[in-house]
């Protein structure tokens, strides 16, 4: 049995170190200052070089950057014809982000169960979901482990829907040698800054479909249509048209210039993240009572989190034994058919009960760039500590 118990352990007075953070360097800052001393501070041709950049780093053919990645999410949707009545099939165990643009389109999030190894929304229970208004299909990939796409696209192809990625773990992660942002019909990243890299806030919705771009750049800038093959003939030069639904979703070339420097070091950040992960993987695998992430065989997994599982321990103590040895961590995350919101709309965690069990054990240890290996034996000693204490 889990048991709670006061912690004895003496606190050590060192640097905090956060579960998640950014990393920028000198190089960062001076792309930042260049463009406020340029003639453009938003969309300019930092945004376009961004987009192509970030376009040829994943293997897709289009990218439209925006100002979150929640804002991502929401274009991606409407790109994909979400609307009032249509069902989008996802995952609980996921920032409610992927269940809110869902809404905020007047459709209906249908939530089926997840896969209990990578945590990813399970095809077979995503199948069991579907039904005559199902438009998309949204795996997620958790923690940066891609989520089984191939199984998802031919699932869409049988079923006459389109599957929307959130890959906000996963940029430079890879399935099969492909890498995310190429697969899926539309994948959507955010730049946040505990994510792999970062525009301070951001986000993107790549695809290699032009239909499917056009309407995520058309939604991302107020439906505003400017060019000429899509307007009236012989427009005057001032000349502009709402098309369709859309709001101000565009991220600035201050962002973007940050943005690209930091997906310059994109294969660095990630090989760093994965380093990490295997030093937890090697030193705690002997803990009974912690369960770490594995890794399918076609995957290189991103690693934005390193969440792992609790046996037979009481999870507020063992957070707050680590805080107590200056270790931060986090849970990812509290199913969104748990709260209030969704419960209130008739939403019910039992009915995926995998997600639900796996949510109540699961706790995020530190895991980003800036940390040295003397921090990630910080961390290893701290877990070894508090579990003994508390088992």
């Amino acid at each position: 049995m889990a048991r709670s118990s006061v912690l004895v352990i003496r606190e050590v007075p060192q640097p905090f170190l956060p579960y998640g953070r950014q990393l920028i360097e000198d190089d960062d800052v001076a792309a930042v200052v260049r463009v406020l001393r340029s003639d453009f501070l938003t969309t300019g041709p930092e945004t376009e070089a961004f987009e192509a950049e970030l376009a040829a780093a994943c293997g897709a053919a289009y990218a439209v950057v925006v100002a979150n990645g929640t804002a991502a999410l929401h274009c991606a949707y409407a790109a994909a014809g979400v609307t009032a009545g249509s069902e989008v099939v996802t995952t609980p165990l996921t920032f409610s982000s992927t269940a809110n643009t869902v809404l905020a389109l007047g459709g209906r999030p249908v939530f089926a169960d997840i896969d209990a190894q990578s945590l990813c929304l399970d095809p077979e229970k995503a199948a069991a979901a579907l039904t005559p208004r199902t438009r998309v299909l949204a795996p997620v990939d958790y923690a940066g482990h891609p989520a089984a796409l191939d199984r998802f696209m031919e699932l869409a192809e049988r079923s006459n829907v389109l599957v929307v990625e959130d890959a906000s773990h996963a940029i430079g992660a890879t399935l099969g040698g492909r890498r995310i942002g190429s697969i899926a019909h539309l994948t959507t990243f955010s730049f946040h800054p505990v994510k792999t890299i970062t525009t301070g806030e951001g986000g993107a919705v790549l695809t290699n479909d032009p239909v499917l771009a056009t309407r995520a750049r058309d939604f991302r800038n107020h439906g505003l249509v400017r060019d000429v093959g899509r307007l009236p003939p012989d427009p005057p030069p001032w000349y502009y048209e709402i098309q369709s639904l859309g709001l101000n979703y565009r991220l600035t070339d201050l962002q973007c210039a940050l943005g690209r420097s930091q997906l310059a070091k994109l294969e660095r950040f990630v090989a760093r993240r994965r380093e990490i992960v295997a030093r937890y993987r090697a030193a705690l695998a002997d803990l009974p009572t912690i369960e770490l992430p594995e890794e399918a065989a076609s995957v290189r997994a991103a690693w934005h989190l390193c969440a792992v599982r609790l046996r037979a321990l009481d999870r507020r103590a063992f957070c707050a034994g680590l805080r107590k040895l200056g270790v931060g961590t986090q849970v990812h995350y509290i199913p969104v058919n748990a709260f209030p919101l969704y419960r209130g709309l008739g939403y019910d965690p039992a009915a995926t009960p995998l997600a639900t069990s796996a949510a109540e054990r699961l706790v995020s240890l530190p895991l980003h760039p800036t940390m040295t290996d003397a921090d990630v034996d910080r961390v290893i000693d701290a877990v070894r500590a508090v579990s003994r204490e508390l088992a």
